[in-house]
């Protein structure tokens, strides 16, 4: 049956009937004292795992959390449904400080979110001994795991919030993490003894597509223009001349972006990030320093310019399209020079091997998604150690590519880059490779006599982007290996087995571009599928628009307010009452008490 308390505040407080998954389990044990270990996706819920302990429990939840440029928005959206929520982050002055801190000891807060660098000061760790702490909640907790990601040196001091008060429970939260990454949580924080909830990693409602990369600013256009007009989405770039010129390229051709990097000044990163949480229909240009703790519901689509350096930092960043549950679009742009640049960075990364290795393994995995001809949620979900059958809303499932021999093309490839240095003592990179398999008798060929190769020409039977799939391939498999400055291509020890001792080599045939358009027009339909009738779709234009206007008018996020997916179900079911309006998801009793007249009226308007 669960705690009745914690069902009450679900309902009153964020007006949800009912706990999603495995939220009650995991509510329930922390309200009841014990230690808990919470992997569950983006859009999961996992706010509610702490906020509603925090409310039953007597005293003040303290949430740990790296995002200083989201508390005020975090708190805005608490105050919203009537809870009495602070901070305490380095963007306040003293004065601040003080009465935040003045109402933590107090008691008069709910909750209080704290930054982890806060915690390196004794007088901020005294302020934790002597207040009423009702939850210790940790989140984004990946970020103390040196195997992870988005390791933060600062929550490796967070274990010692139990060793000060080893009376609060503590719940530590991520929405990615391999079972590496779980054990250096565990051992980091001292959960040995934590109750561990993994919930599935499956995001249904997003389309996972990775396309080759042709002209990627052009295909990213083409694909914003066919399949997200007006949408709001995130195109991450790996280095800031690209979010630049990319964000520049996009408002030239009448698409509402702006960038965001750590190059920028404060101010600017600041002002886009609340343009972006604000407006809609925006699209942030960004590195991967944004994102992280983004509540943004209706983030349509999550692009890719370069390939993401693992599979857990793809997965966190393409979670935050489609929070609120409707169909959305996680797109990457994919090709050769991604292997190169991305195998170049390990090489030359600081750290010792074993940290090389790791980066690696990370990059190995990335490469083995972007080539797989299966379904690409099935081995998304295997990375995190969990089953699932083919999607049926994958590029993979809906055009399955083609998969093909290509041992003898290897082979072809792997002798050139052989004799180039046996009988030359030379190394080039992919594009004079290629000229020679295709025989090409360029000034650089002719040049360096490489026409007088005995494999000059022996790969004519494949045009040119056909060898550089192959290439590319060859190189995620680890049988070639990129070495300095250019990008000159060496063997690597596994190369002999395939040129001498009968090693296979599977390929993936890159799809035509036709594909791609059936492929858009399937997304079209799913999306038109969940769309609204004309006389709801008014409706929720209608409350859009009041919503925008009280957004505006408090300065809060519209979202804020409510989600679309709480203002699609009202204006489908266009309640006339105040009590049935209080039936709607995510009208909780302050919400209902403050906007309930005001929606009532949108909606018999």
């Amino acid at each position: 049956m669960g705690n009745p308390q914690t069902l009450d505040v679900l309902r009153r407080v964020f007006g949800y009937d009912s706990f999603r998954d495995t939220q009650q389990q995991i509510v329930d044990h922390v309200t009841d004292g014990g230690d808990a270990l919470v992997l569950m996706p983006t859009g999961g819920g996992k706010s509610l795992c702490y906020q509603i302990p925090a409310l039953v429990r007597d005293g003040v939840g303290v949430v740990i959390s790296p995002l200083i440029a989201l508390m005020q928005d975090q708190v805005d959206a608490l105050r919203a449904a009537g809870v009495r929520a602070g901070f305490l982050n380095s963007t306040q002055d003293p004065g601040q400080r003080r009465t935040v801190e003045a109402e933590f000891l107090a008691g008069e807060l709910d909750i209080l979110y704290l930054a982890p660098e806060r915690l390196r000061s004794e007088s901020a760790m005294r302020l934790i001994e002597r207040g009423p702490v009702s939850v210790f909640a940790i989140d984004e907790a990946h970020c103390v795991s040196q195997w992870g990601h988005d390791f933060r040196p600062d929550y490796l001091e967070l274990s010692q919030l139990h060793e000060r008060r080893p009376d609060v429970p503590r719940i530590a939260l991520t929405a990615t993490a391999t079972p590496e990454t779980r054990a250096e949580i565990t051992t980091r924080l001292n959960l040995e003894q934590a109750r561990v909830f993994v919930s599935s990693f499956d995001r249904p409602n997003i389309q996972y597509r990775i396309v080759p990369k042709r002209e990627p600013r052009k295909q990213l256009l083409d694909f914003l223009r066919t399949e997200h007009a007006g949408d709001a989405g995130i195109v991450y770039c790996l280095a800031r001349r690209s979010v630049d010129e990319t964000a520049e390229f996009l408002t030239r051709n009448g698409v509402a972006a702006v960038p965001y990097h750590a190059g920028l000044d404060a101010g600017t990163r600041a002002r886009h990030q609340a343009r972006f949480l604000r407006e809609e229909g925006l699209v942030v240009v960004a590195t991967i320093a944004f994102g992280m703790g983004i509540d943004k519901p209706d983030v349509r689509f999550v692009a890719h310019l370069d390939l993401p350096k693992s599979v857990e930092g793809y997965y966190q960043e393409t979670g935050r399209a489609g929070r609120d549950g409707l169909p959305s679009t996680a797109w990457l742009a994919y090709g050769l020079p991604d292997v190169v640049a991305q195998r170049k960075l390990i090489d030359t990364s600081e750290g010792d091997a074993a940290h090389r290795r790791r980066l690696a393994a990370h990059l190995n995995s990335m490469l083995a998604l972007c080539e797989t001809v299966d379904c690409r949620r099935v081995r998304l979900l295997a990375y995190f150690g969990q089953d699932g059958a083919p999607c049926g809303n994958c590029d993979t499932c809906l055009s399955p590519p083609e998969s093909w021999d290509g041992t003898v093309a290897a082979q072809k490839l792997l002798s050139t880059v052989v004799r180039l240095r046996r009988e030359r003592g030379q190394k080039f990179g992919a594009g004079q490779v290629v000229d020679i398999l295709r025989g090409k008798r360029t000034a650089k060929v002719s040049q360096h006599r490489h026409d007088e190769l005995s494999v000059f020409g022996v790969g004519s039977d494949l045009a040119d982007g056909e060898w550089r799939a192959v290439i590319r391939q060859v190189l995620a498999q680890g049988l070639l290996a990129v070495e300095g400055d250019y990008g000159t291509l060496v063997t690597t020890e596994t190369a002999d087995d395939v040129l001498y001792r009968g090693r296979t080599v599977p390929m993936r045939r890159d799809p035509a571009a036709a594909v791609r358009s059936a492929r858009a027009t399937a997304s079209r339909e799913r999306a038109e599928s969940v769309e609204l009738d004309a006389e709801a779709s008014a409706v929720f234009e209608r409350l859009r628009a009041w919503r925008a206007a009280t957004a505006k008018e408090q300065g809060v996020p519209a979202y804020v307010i409510f989600h679309d997916a709480t203002l699609r179900q009202i204006a489908t079911t266009r309640p006339s009452s105040v009590d049935e309006l209080g039936a709607v998801n995510g009208v909780g009793q302050n919400k209902l008490a403050k906007y309930g007249e005001d929606v009532l009226g949108v909606v018999a308007a």
